[in-house]
């Protein structure tokens, strides 16, 4: 599942490359949602996926460095690491 995930998001990268971003983050929300894939897997990934998304529109005033959080080493993960 994981993979499949990744794979759409480079889908995304690659069709829509050559368009200026509109993304107010750095990293920009796809490479975020590269970065939550790899390091939390597909379930919790999505979840910090989707609450990125939720937070970028124009509405919102914050901006700026808002990377993937940290793995929490002590908790179990049940996912498979992403290769490409």
């Amino acid at each position: 599942m994981t993979k499949i995930l990744y794979k759409s998001v480079r889908l995304y990268q690659h069709l829509s490359s050559g368009r200026p971003t509109p993304c107010k983050y750095i990293p920009t929300c796809s490479n975020y949602a590269l970065d939550a894939l790899e390091s939390h897997g597909a379930v919790h990934g999505t979840k910090l996926i989707l609450k990125r998304l939720s937070r970028c529109h124009p509405f919102n005033k914050s901006n700026g460095w808002d990377p993937v959080p940290a793995v929490n080493k002590n908790a179990i993960h049940l996912h498979e690491k992403v290769s490409s």
